[in-house]
């Protein structure tokens, strides 16, 4: 039987944070990365969205979390959340 460690040894692990979460179980983070274009010697900024299963809808919106690949849980959700760094501070209103 495989443990645990060695059937997530060869998964992405990204951090991002979270843009949207009006979906049942489902949210949206968003990574940002910079990197020198190759021709131009500038730097680029360049955003990639992914939807992430959050089963037990804990997201909000701003906080930074660690997500984990995983199967095709639908069309579009590749990514599962694996923990959350930072919770963002809720406003009373």
């Amino acid at each position: 039987m495989m443990s645990d460690e060695s059937r997530t040894r060869n998964r992405k692990i990204i951090t991002g944070t979270v843009v949207s979460n009006r979906m049942d179980k489902t949210a949206v983070v968003q990574t940002q990365r910079k990197f020198m274009h190759p021709v131009f010697k500038k730097f680029v900024s360049k955003r990639v969205k992914y939807k992430v299963h959050d089963e037990k809808n804990t997201l909000d919106i701003g906080d930074t979390v660690r997500i984990v690949e995983t199967r095709p849980l639908s069309r579009d959700k590749r990514w599962r959340l694996l923990d959350i760094l930072e919770k963002v501070q809720q406003e009373e209103t």
